[in-house]
């Protein structure tokens, strides 16, 4: 068999991987692999990477990346020696390779206090961009789905918002620098319809009028949009006005799907409010009961 450099099995998985996956994803796959691990390998042939021990490699990781980005790594590069070993029979041993344990923190929520003290300064404030933030709390929507909603996905009559699109910043290889991109979400369980409640409808009722039906909801605008990271920091000072602290944007969704469980919502219907893959995710991340809870059903043994 000829022998192959691994820079040209790269070549191959990428253009393999392109036809299935989002261009967002593609992209961020070729930053990865150009940043993290063609530096580490391009002088490197297959033949010499069949007695390899990938855990030195993962050593070396460590000294730079945190353990989440390790992880992403070396799922990419796991991903291209699987590619190789079917296609041309090699062998890489990768079930003696050792992954850096990822520690999950527990979840930042919002207190009642908290929630309370936000959702009074941004209706007092009742600009599109601080109604958005009402919106993420009561909706679960992501930042990039929220940056993304235009008034036509918002159905008052209906009661509901669908979530068709998501924005995002990914990395362009051809023009070699970062671009927005809106795009339907990575997977089919996001694009979905949320129900609002008579408390979120009552504050976008006088609003739907202003604006047409192709407007960005936070900017008011169908030509100018708002992109994740000029809302986060939108937020950061939004909570600095709030003397809240330690708190990111993401951990809305978390409130909110905190604050289902607490009301009693069944997993299922949270799962897919959430736009959850499967309930398996929303039963590891939210559905942890509280040390009262624990003890009033041992009380009845």
């Amino acid at each position: 068999m000829e022998t192959k450099s691994f820079k040209s099995i790269i070549d191959e998985w990428l253009q393999f991987k392109k036809i299935s996956i989002k261009e967002s994803s593609y992209y961020r796959y070729i930053y990865i692999v150009e940043q993290y691990i063609m530096p580490y390998f391009e002088s490197y042939n297959m033949e010499g990477l069949e007695n390899f021990d990938f855990n030195i490699y993962v050593i070396e990781l460590q000294k730079t990346l945190s353990p989440i980005s390790i992880k992403n790594t070396m799922c990419i590069l796991k991903s291209i020696l699987g590619y190789a070993e079917k296609k041309y029979d090699y062998r890489f041993h990768l079930d003696f390779l050792a992954m850096p344990k990822v520690h999950t923190e527990e979840l930042r929520v919002l207190s009642k206090k908290e929630k309370k003290k936000l959702e009074k300064y941004c209706l007092q404030k009742n600009s599109l961009k601080d109604i958005g933030i009402i919106i993420c709390l009561n909706t679960g929507l992501r930042i990039g789905e929220m940056c993304a909603l235009k008034w036509d996905c918002i159905d008052l009559d209906k009661h509901c918002i669908k979530v068709k699109k998501t924005m995002q910043r990914i990395y362009n290889k051809d023009e070699n620098k970062s671009i927005i991109k809106i795009d339907v979400p990575k997977s089919q369980t996001s694009v979905r319809t949320i129900p609002i409640s008579t408390k979120l409808y009552e504050i976008l009722k006088p609003l739907q009028k202003q604006y047409s039906k192709n407007s960005y909801f936070l900017t008011g605008s169908e030509f100018i949009y708002l992109e994740p990271r000029s809302y986060q920091r939108i937020f950061k000072k939004i909570l600095d006005n709030c003397n809240i602290n330690n708190f990111h944007f993401h951990q809305l969704r978390h409130t909110f799907a905190t604050d289902c469980i607490n009301v009693g919502m069944d997993t299922k219907s949270l799962s897919e409010v959430l736009g959850h893959s499967n309930v398996t995710i929303t039963l590891n991340r939210y559905v942890h009961s509280s040390f009262q809870a624990k003890k009033k059903y041992l009380e009845r043994l």
